[in-house]
């Protein structure tokens, strides 16, 4: 992605230094006792077992059992699943969408999460901030801390090799080869190689780090980072060491992950030592690349060029000479100034008590995991394991910056790293509405006081940072799918329905001055109804054509639902009809080269209406030209990141009027068994997610059934290697978290997609509703290890013990009123969704979503 090139800067930096400082107090609450070995997870299974190093916050839960449910969901999180090989995960300590997500730094070339699993990687810090799971280039990781035992040969002050590269150490490796690693929601820790041990917990704003150094340490020493970031681009530093009392502030600029902006960010670092006054610090003082300097009454400045490398340096007392060293370090953010930094720290970590602050976290992760409960009779626990592990990384972002955004003050929620909708829209807000309504209306309350002080709704966003938008703008169908869902209770969660139609009708009305951050192209939208390859303005980019255009369709078809509600009739029909749009596209006369029973494909347009050509292959594994469609002003091939043949399955308000423009249900079945057989299908890429559950629309839910279990097995599993790409903030994550339930939503509506789950009984709580409805399996016999065949197919379905009109889909309705609905099982592939035209799906050329 393109990165910023800025020029060449000649910066100072003030920092206070005094000659001696004052002890710190005794630390009341947290444990002081130091153990000599961490838990594991062996590369092989993603094992979490709790070694000596690590008391559990909770008794683990009952995994398997006469129909027990799981008692403590949050013990059989798996935070290790996908942190490498380009999963990007990050398995540090964090909250539900905390700001603070504090966790390792390692020198792997895609450590965007801040964290690789493989061993080879060495250490290079615990930072305070990470997204996960994201692309660009590499976000965040600001303001490490880092522990040294011994500095170079004479063990001095000096000789702390303080740089990135200089401090690089490598992981305690295990008897089976893995790194001694060990997390768990709301905690991380690791032996290093020097025999240090690290442990990491957090609160919304703040870290707290504890440093157990080995017995004998004479000159326990801890570093703080302030400039080097993921990407290394920090400018404007600022430090102040306050001697007296060992505090360090600062903060720095820093370059977007993934957009042309820049942000600033932050720090206030405190120390406490674990059961012992800390006493004097016998060295402090500012670092520069590879050197330490001494605090003198005389220094009152540095200088230093463009992207150097600097931060604060102390030394301290051990505890005793022949025990363990445990040092607290406590580390607040902000994105406002360094003071409300420090204010964050202490009004969220006032006692330094790291044990109470790593069981608040896990209880509130516990509490919010136990609103999805699942029966794990004859279900093999790396299931539950993959389950709950998924629904946990929909909860790292977006992040809650409320009361941290420097661009405006509002007493509204602010929430950021939105990275991006086009990742999210489609499974991760339907998640939130099913058991988490109230952050969810907290989120949607935050995008519209954005859109009311910047004009359009947030797209991709980072670090306050406006970032690239990845397809259209899919801000709208995250807001239709909170109001469709929750319009009853929009007092209840402080939501306007005048400002949130208001910042919908901006998106699909209003041109913004740049398309490529927010908003649409909307004028040429809304004369032609397409996007035409031949059209260049100054507002965007020319490139993404046709799939923005049927993002466009699919946003608009989400205003249209909203509008009904509201009562706007003619709103209702006006945007309905653009929903139809995705029709301009569609060039009945393209086949797929060397099979033409695939006939006609989603293609650019020209302005004059005639079709330019895209090849059908374009994008996928199976193009000649290997070609990539990520964001390019070259590519003017009129898609992203996704082939024709995917995107031509892109029209989930009305996939009848689809399987109608592809020939009827015998050939719309061919198209999707070609998409598999010939791997056009990308388990890695959001828009292939609704594909295996699209012969619902042709009255064939088992191959639904199969295909999407057929997809959980090969592609997903509670490894360091468990997801095959990027988890993309948490949307592979609902989106396996979907298919293992046996649903799968319709984004903007009040339909959910209807299978077996994998558990003989799930059910969901919401607490906006005070209900739970329960989805139960009569002959549930277990599931298929590679996800072919087994009694598995759904024959009928009751709701509340009536029969419920079809197999194939579920009305919110029942969520609402907390029904009890029961599955009867079958091994027979060929069920149908039912008898009557209301037991398919609804699309909008049939009638549906009236």
């Amino acid at each position: 992605m393109r990165a910023l090139n800025c020029g060449r800067l000649i910066a100072y930096i003030a920092v206070c230094l005094v000659a001696h400082v004052e002890g710190a107090s005794t630390l009341q609450s947290a444990s002081s006792s130091v153990v000599s070995s961490s838990a594991s997870i062996p590369a092989s299974q993603a094992s979490q077992a709790i070694s000596s190093s690590s008391v559990a916050s909770s008794s683990p839960p009952t995994a398997t059992g006469s129909g027990a449910s799981v008692t403590s969901p949050a013990s059989l999180v798996n935070l290790f699943i996908g942190t490498t090989n380009g999963g990007h995960v990050f398995p540090g300590a964090t909250l539900p969408h905390g700001i603070a997500k504090v966790g390792m730094d390692t020198d792997s070339p895609g450590n965007h999460a801040g964290y690789d699993a493989d061993p080879q990687f060495n250490v290079t810090g615990f930072s305070q901030l990470h997204d996960d799971g994201t692309g660009g280039s590499i976000p965040l990781s600001l303001f490490k801390v880092f522990p040294f035992a011994f500095c170079g040969p004479d063990d001095k002050f000096e000789q702390c090799p303080t740089s990135l590269t200089g401090r690089k150490v490598l992981r305690k490796i295990l008897s089976d080869g893995s790194p001694d690693d060990f997390a768990e929601p709301g905690y991380f820790a690791s032996n290093l190689s020097t025999g240090i041990h690290v442990e990491l917990t957090t609160t919304r704003r703040t870290g707290l780090h504890r440093y157990t150094f080995p017995a004998g340490t004479v000159n326990p020493r801890i570093m703080v980072d302030i400039t080097n970031d993921g990407q290394q681009s920090s400018t404007d530093p600022e430090m102040l060491l306050n001697g007296t009392t060992a505090r360090i502030t600062g903060g720095a600029s820093f370059a977007a992950s993934f957009g042309p902006g820049r942000y600033r960010a932050f720090t206030c670092v405190d120390f406490k030592g674990d059961g012992f006054d800390l006493d004097q610090s016998r060295q402090s003082g500012a670092w520069l690349g590879n050197s330490g300097i001494q605090q003198t009454t005389n220094l009152q400045q540095l200088y230093f060029g463009f992207r150097e490398q600097l931060g604060a340096l102390l030394t301290f007392s051990p505890k005793a000479k022949n025990s363990p060293t445990s040092i607290l370090v406590r580390v607040g953010v902000s994105f406002i100034s360094s003071g409300q930094a420090c204010a964050n720290a202490e009004s969220e970590i006032p006692t330094f008590d790291f044990d109470g602050v790593r069981k608040a976290a896990f209880d509130e992760w516990n509490e919010l995991l136990g609103r999805i409960q699942v029966k794990t009779t004859n279900v093999k626990p790396d299931i539950v394991e993959l389950f709950y592990s998924s629904v946990y990384r929909t909860h790292i972002s977006p992040a809650d910056y409320t009361n941290e955004n420097p661009l405006w003050v509002s007493t509204e929620p602010y929430y950021d790293s939105f990275y991006c909708n086009w990742d999210t829209f489609r499974t991760l807000y339907p998640l939130m509405s099913l058991h988490d309504p109230v952050n969810f209306a907290r989120i949607v309350r935050g995008m519209i006081n954005i859109q009311q002080h910047e004009g359009w709704l947030p797209e991709c966003r980072g670090a306050t940072a406006q970032q690239f938008i990845q397809g259209g703008s899919n801000g709208d169908p995250i807001l239709a799918e909170f109001f469709v869902k929750f319009h009853e209770h929009l007092s209840t969660l402080n939501v306007s329905s005048d400002d949130l139609y208001t910042a919908l009708l901006a998106d699909a009305e209003m041109q913004p001055p740049n398309w490529d951050i927010q908003g649409r192209q909307a004028d040429v939208w809304k004369t032609l109804g397409y996007i035409p390859s031949d059209v260049w303005e100054p507002s965007g980019t020319n490139t993404k054509q046709v799939s923005r255009a049927l993002e466009y369709a699919f946003n608009d078809f989400g205003i249209s639902q909203v509008a009904k509600i509201l009562g706007k009739s003619d709103d209702a029909t006006k945007y309905a009809k653009r929903a139809g749009n995705f029709v301009n596209n569609w060039n009945p006369d393209i086949t797929v080269p060397g099979n033409s029973s695939i006939k006609g494909m989603m293609q650019p347009r020209f302005l004059n209406g005639t079709f330019n050509f895209t090849d059908p292959r374009h994008c996928s594994v199976n193009d000649p030209l290997m070609s990539f469609c990520f964001l390019n002003a070259v590519n003017t091939d009129g898609f992203y990141e996704s082939s024709p043949i995917v995107y031509s399955q892109f029209v989930p308000q009305d996939t009848a009027k689809l399987i109608q423009l592809q020939g009827g249900n015998a050939a719309f079945i061919n198209r999707l068994n070609f998409i598999f057989e010939q791997k056009f299908f990308d388990s890695t890429d959001e828009p292939s997610q609704q594909i295996p559950f699209m012969y619902h629309y042709a009255n064939r839910p088992g191959l639904s059934t199969q295909t999407s279990r057929q997809v959980i097995a090969e592609f997903y599993n509670t490894s360091i290697n468990g997801l095959p790409g990027n988890d993309d903030s948490g949307a592979m994550g609902s989106y396996v978290a979907f298919y293992l339930a046996g649903l799968y939503p319709v984004p903007g509506t009040r339909q959910l997609l209807l299978s077996s789950p994998f558990f003989p009984e799930i059910s969901f709580f919401n607490p906006i509703f005070d209900k739970t409805t329960t989805i139960r399996s009569k002959n549930f016999k277990g599931n298929p290890a590679d996800g072919t065949a087994g009694n598995v197919f759904v024959k009928s379905v009751t709701v509340d013990g009536k029969p419920w009109k079809s197999n194939c889909f579920l009305d919110w309705d029942a969520f609402e009123q907390g029904s009890a609905i029961e599955l009867e099982l079958t091994n027979d592939i060929h069920v149908s969704c039912g008898k009557g035209a209301d037991a398919l799906p609804p699309s909008l050329s049939t009638g549906g979503f009236d």
